[in-house]
């Protein structure tokens, strides 16, 4: 029998708001240069302290690079990515208003060709197809690409995890809808992507979770389960899949973006199959991106995650 997990008390939840609440209103008084040494001890605390995750990242990171990188390249690069994953909250939380003026934007954009050129070319392709399925790894600032896109006129609906905390979730949820692009829960989400393709917008996702039901594909030499969603918009709605990443450069305070050709539903017999082939393609483009950029991937998830009694989506 599965065991049913705890739910969180409100005593918890409270803490927890609280907690982020605090930690938002110093990232908003702050330089950027104190967000990213704030990211770096809240990285440490969790690589150090929370032993699980650490395990987690190590044995996903070895298993990923095997005899590519030896213990001490893994465990520096498990520990740069928990000093990112709280970099990128922070960097969200500080420029939640910068992108709603102007004058801010331009500067934040300056000198930032590639990730200027990346978007000017995800407009002409959104442009072209009339919308198209928008899919990027948990890698890099990925909470900022929703802004972005809103700077360069790509109207967009993104998909999001909902919290176990309704309080913080309502928080968060305030962040990442300053963006001005519509935000919807993951459950029940393809009704929604489905009628936004119809509007000629174009859809947000992030597939690189494991979930129940999912595909079984191909991901750093191992199946890992796999939604299949952006495949059947693709096919459904005949619009391009385009996996997109907006990466920190090292050393810098600056980005770059990511744009992956662009991959098309194709002619086939068996609709089951071109799934398949589209959601095993964009695994592969994901994970082109991640193996340039291994220390801002998000490796503390159970991506290879295993389901009891798990069904075979699609059999």
């Amino acid at each position: 029998m599965k065991k049913k997990r705890k739910k969180k008390g409100t005593f918890i939840k409270v803490l927890e708001y609280t907690a982020v609440y605090c930690i938002i209103l110093i990232s908003y008084a702050v330089p950027q240069k104190c967000i990213t040494t704030i990211s770096n001890s809240l990285g440490d605390l969790l690589f150090f302290l929370v032993s699980k995750r650490r395990n987690i990242a190590l044995e996903n990171l070895r298993n990923a690079f095997q005899k590519e990188k030896n213990e001490q390249e893994i465990r520096n690069i498990a520990r740069q990515s928990c000093r990112s994953f709280f970099l990128t909250f922070l960097e969200s939380v500080k420029f939640r208003f910068l992108f709603t003026k102007n004058d801010t934007v331009n500067s934040f954009m300056s000198g930032m060709e590639k990730l200027k050129g990346l978007f000017h070319e995800a407009k002409k392709i959104h442009d072209k197809s009339g919308g198209c399925v928008f899919v990027t790894p948990h890698i890099g600032s990925w909470e900022l690409l929703p802004y972005i896109a809103s700077c360069a006129g790509i109207p967009l609906v993104i998909v999001v995890r909902p919290l176990d905390n309704e309080y913080l979730e309502k928080l968060i949820y305030a962040s990442r809808a300053a963006s001005g692009q519509g935000i919807i829960p993951k459950r029940n989400a393809l009704f929604v992507l489905r009628k936004t393709l119809k509007q000629g917008k174009s859809t947000g996702i992030l597939p690189d979770q494991s979930t129940m039901k999912g595909l079984s594909v191909n991901f750093f030499g191992r199946k890992a389960t796999t939604t299949p969603v952006p495949a059947i918009l693709a096919i459904t709605y005949k619009r391009p899949i385009v996996v997109v990443a907006c990466l920190r450069k090292p050393g810098t305070y600056q980005y770059e973006g990511t744009l992956c050709d662009p991959i098309w539903p194709g002619e086939y017999k068996n609709e089951k199959d071109e799934i398949f082939r589209l959601t095993e393609a964009v695994n592969r483009d994901m994970e082109s991106i991640i193996r340039k950029y291994p220390e801002q991937y998000l490796w503390i998830h159970n991506r290879w995650k295993t389901y009891k009694g798990k069904k075979e989506f699609l059999k």
